[in-house]
């Protein structure tokens, strides 16, 4: 039986991968930041074969605890990064477990010598810094796959700066080391919404889904998409955790990096599915998903699915 190790296990997305790899009969050693806090993992004993489920303290900015984590896994998934919109400190908040934790994660894994593969959960914001907006001169019309420029600015928010600063590590580490004895695969998915495996209420995800469902704005970011009816690519989090189940159990994926996402759809359409009424426009494809279908076999929900089978949990 083989061990997964998922750093950030627990969060909306990291649950369910943790849920796929104990579903496949895998050991899955979980980090969680705080482990005094229960209420943030204990939903995970709940899963199917929990029996194989470890959970242990971890900050990725903690390089002995990290290089101890992963020192006994063959597969690691990296799905630790905060996800934050409200930030009062970008350094502390964002830059720092982000950038520097995945430098302290790259170091690690490389003095490991049972992990066969790597995972990033990355981000659309690692192709584009200005999503949901469109890249650079793209109209929010025009498509984007894995064949494009990355695009970033510096008036882009500090989540998103942060996300593409880290895939640049990411790719350079694999630039410098042509040798590695394990394989590193990226995911990029574009808006991850669906149901939460949790109860938790400070989940950026899940709170997001909340707003838009009751037509809240409580910052400039939201009020935003209202306001200009922002088209927004969606991708299910079931999905996204398929994904990374397939990019780990499948070799010759080494420095992939995968575009994840299904359609795209007005903020109002959103807004309407979410209560279960129907879209008014057609979805478009603006991200493309044809690598990751192809490479992995993934076939990606509609977006009505996901939206209308949403439960309110906030």
């Amino acid at each position: 039986m083989k061990t997964a190790g998922i750093i950030g296990g627990s969060g909306f997305i990291g649950s369910h991968i943790t849920k796929k790899f104990l579903e496949k009969g895998f050991n899955v050693k979980v980090s969680v930041t705080d482990i005094k806090k229960s209420e943030k993992y204990e939903h995970l004993f709940n899963l199917k074969n929990s029996d194989n489920l470890n959970i242990s303290p971890l900050r990725v900015e903690e390089i002995i605890a990290l290089k101890d984590f992963v020192s006994d896994c063959e597969l690691v998934v990296h799905s630790g990064t905060p996800f934050q919109l409200d930030v009062k400190d970008p350094n502390t908040e964002l830059f720092d477990p982000t950038i520097k934790g995945t430098e302290n994660f790259l170091e690690a894994v490389s003095e490991a010598p049972t992990i066969e593969k790597v995972i990033f959960i990355a981000s659309v914001a690692a192709w584009n810094t200005n999503f949901p907006m469109p890249a650079g001169t793209k109209s929010v019309t025009d498509s984007f796959d894995e064949t494009e420029k990355r695009f970033t600015s510096p008036e882009s928010h500090p989540y998103a700066q942060a996300k593409f600063i880290a895939n640049q590590t990411v790719e350079t580490f694999i630039k410098k080391h042509p040798s590695l004895h394990f394989e590193i695969t990226s995911v990029s998915p574009v808006a991850v919404m669906g149901n939460s495996l949790s109860n938790r209420k400070d989940s950026t995800s899940t709170g997001l889904q909340f707003l838009i469902k009751n037509k809240l704005a409580p910052d400039e970011f939201t009020k935003a998409l209202y306001d200009n009816d922002v088209p927004f690519a969606i991708v299910d989090v079931e999905d996204v955790a398929n994904a990374v189940f397939k990019a780990a159990t499948t070799n010759g994926l080494h420095g992939k990096d995968y575009l994840l996402s299904s359609e795209t759809y007005k903020v109002s359409d959103v807004h309407a599915m979410l209560n279960q009424k129907q879209p008014k426009n057609k979805p478009n494809i603006i991200y493309k998903n044809n690598l990751a279908m192809n490479d992995l076999g993934v076939r990606f929900r509609s977006v009505q699915e996901t939206l209308n089978g949403y439960s309110e949990q906030l």
